[in-house]
C-alpha cells in the first residue's frame, strides 16, 4: 500500500499547446514556456507569491544559458525570491520525476505548495563544434604571439566544421549503441509487430488529437500563448495533430530508422517537439487555508530499469510496479496514458499485457490482462500530439487529470518508456 502519511493534491495542472520543432514555439526558451505555465497556476488561487515552497521543473537539453532551468522559471513567474527551485533530469520521465519529488516532499509533510512540470524547446538544441574545431578555438586564445596564432589557423581544415548534432547524440543510448528508433525495431521484431500494424495505431492517434480539438478536450489544459514577431498572435491548439492522417498515407512513409528491414517511420513515431506542463501541488492544510478545490489526488507512482535497448518496455514494468505499490489492477482503471515514443513500442507492452508468457519474460510475476483499448490515449498520444521530452511526463497527467474530470471517472494511470532502459508509472485519482 501507499506509505505517504498525509494525501497530496493536484489542485490545477496546465499545459502550453505542443508544436513541432522548427514551428511556432521555435523562438520561446524553455523556461518562458514554464514561467507562463506557473504564473497562470498561481494567478487561479488565491495562494500568495510568497507561500510557494518549491519549484521542480524537468527538462533534457538543458539551455548553457539556463543551468538551473527550475530556479529562472520560479523567478521569471514572479514568485518571491525565497522559493526554491531546481531542475530535475530523467530523460522523457523528467517531468513525472519532477512530479515524483513534489509527492514525496508533500506526502512527508515537509512541503505544503509546490509547483512542478516539465519543459522542452528542442528547437533550441544546438549544434556543437568538433573536437578538432574547439581545440584550434583553445589554441587561438591561447596563442600570445602573431607567429603562434597563425599556427593555429593553419591548422584548420574544412572537416573540422561538421557539427556534432546534439539532439541525436542525446536520442541514442551510451550503452547499447542504439538510438531510440532502433529500439522501437528491435521490439517490432521480437514482438512481431507488423506495419501495418504500427500505421494503423499512428492513424487512430492523429484521428483522436484532431477530433479531441476539435470538440474542446483540451481547452482546460491548454493555456494560449502569444507568439510570433511582437508577440501579436496567440496559439492556442497543438501544431501536429493531422486531421487528414490515414494509413494508407502513412504507409507511403520510408523506413526511417533501418532503411532496408526496417518498420519504423517519423509517421509512426513521434515528433521532435516543443512545450511544456506544470501542475499545482497542494497538502490538505493549504487546501483548506486556501479554500482550494482539488482537481484530483495522487495515489503513488512508479520507476522501474530494464536493459536499454528494450527501453520501450519500461511502461509494461513501471505499471506493474505501481499497481502493486498500490494493490490496485488495471481493471480499476478508468483512463490510461502511455506515451506514444513509438506505435511499435506501445503495442509491444499491449502485447505483452496481453499474453502473460510474453510479459514473464520480462520478470511480471502477476497476469494483470489486457489493457482495454478504448481506455488507452482517447485523446490522441505523441505520435499526433507530440513528445517534448523534458515535459511529457508531466504532460500525460496534466491531460490524464482534466479527461477524467470531464467523464467523471474516478482512476487513472499514466505511464512512459525512458530512454536508457527504464519506465515511469503514475496513478491518480479524479476529485472534480
Amino acid at each position: 500500500m501507499v506509505d505517504s502519511a498525509k494525501p497530496v493534491y493536484i489542485v490545477a495542472a496546465n499545459r502550453s499547446p505542443h508544436a513541432k520543432s522548427g514551428t511556432v514555439l521555435k523562438d520561446v526558451a524553455a523556461p518562458y514556456l514554464g514561467a507562463y505555465l506557473v504564473r497562470n497556476l498561481i494567478d487561479g488561487t488565491n495562494i500568495p507569491d510568497d507561500q510557494v515552497d518549491e519549484v521542480i521543473f524537468g527538462n533534457v537539453g538543458c539551455p548553457a544559458k539556463y543551468p538551473n532551468i527550475g530556479r529562472v522559471i520560479a523567478l521569471e513567474a514572479g514568485l518571491d525570491k525565497k522559493t526554491s527551485g531546481y531542475s530535475v533530469h530523467r530523460n522523457c520521465a523528467s517531468g513525472m520525476e519532477a512530479l515524483s519529488q513534489a509527492f514525496l516532499k508533500i506526502a512527508s509533510g515537509r512541503s505544503d505548495i509546490i509547483v512542478a512540470g516539465g519543459v522542452e524547446n528542442m528547437s533550441q538544441m544546438p549544434l556543437i563544434y568538433s573536437k578538432e574545431m574547439t581545440d584550434l578555438f583553445v589554441n587561438m586564445m591561447k596563442a600570445k604571439t602573431f607567429s603562434q596564432k597563425v599556427k593555429a589557423v593553419s591548422s584548420f581544415r574544412p572537416p573540422f566544421l561538421t557539427p556534432t548534432v546534439a539532439i541525436e547524440q542525446g536520442l541514442t543510448d551510451p550503452f547499447c549503441g542504439l538510438n531510440m528508433g532502433q529500439t522501437a525495431e528491435l521490439l517490432a521484431r521480437e514482438f512481431e509487430i507488423s506495419r501495418q500494424e504500427q500505421d494503423e495505431f499512428a492513424n487512430q492517434s492523429h484521428q483522436r488529437a484532431s477530433m479531441a480539438t476539435k470538440e474542446g478536450h483540451f481547452k482546460d489544459e491548454i493555456v494560449p500563448m502569444p507568439v510570433g514577431k511582437g508577440l501579436t498572435k496567440l496559439l492556442s491548439e497543438d501544431v501536429g495533430p493531422r486531421e487528414d492522417s490515414t494509413v494508407e498515407g502513412l504507409g507511403k512513409m520510408r523506413p526511417y530508422f533501418e532503411r532496408k528491414s526496417g518498420s519504423v517511420t517519423v509517421g509512426n513515431s513521434c515528433p521532435i517537439t516543443d512545450g511544456g506542463s506544470a501542475i499545482l501541488f497542494c497538502s490538505e492544510e493549504a487546501v483548506k487555508k486556501y479554500n482550494l478545490t482539488p482537481l484530483a489526488r495522487v495515489v503513488d507512482y512508479h520507476f522501474h530499469g530494464l536493459e536499454p535497448e528494450r527501453m520501450g518496455m519500461g511502461p509494461l514494468l513501471a505499471m506493474d510496479g505501481v499497481m502493486k505499490r498500490t494493490e490496485m489492477t488495471l481493471d480499476q482503471m478508468d483512463l490510461i496514458e502511455i506515451n506514444e515514443a513509438f506505435a511499435a513500442q506501445v503495442l509491444s507492452v499491449l502485447k505483452a499485457f496481453e499474453n502473460f508468457e510474453l510479459a514473464k519474460k520480462f520478470g511480471l510475476d502477476r497476469d494483470w490482462g489486457a489493457v482495454d483499448r478504448n481506455k488507452l490515449n482517447v485523446n490522441g498520444g505523441a505520435i499526433a500530439l507530440g513528445h517534448p521530452v523534458g515535459s511529457t511526463g508531466s504532460r500525460l497527467v496534466v491531460t490524464l487529470a482534466h479527461e477524467l474530470n470531464r467523464r467523471k471517472a474516478r482512476y487513472g494511470m499514466a505511464s512512459l518508456c525512458i530512454g536508457g532502459g527504464q519506465g515511469g508509472a503514475c496513478i491518480i485519482e479524479n476529485l472534480a
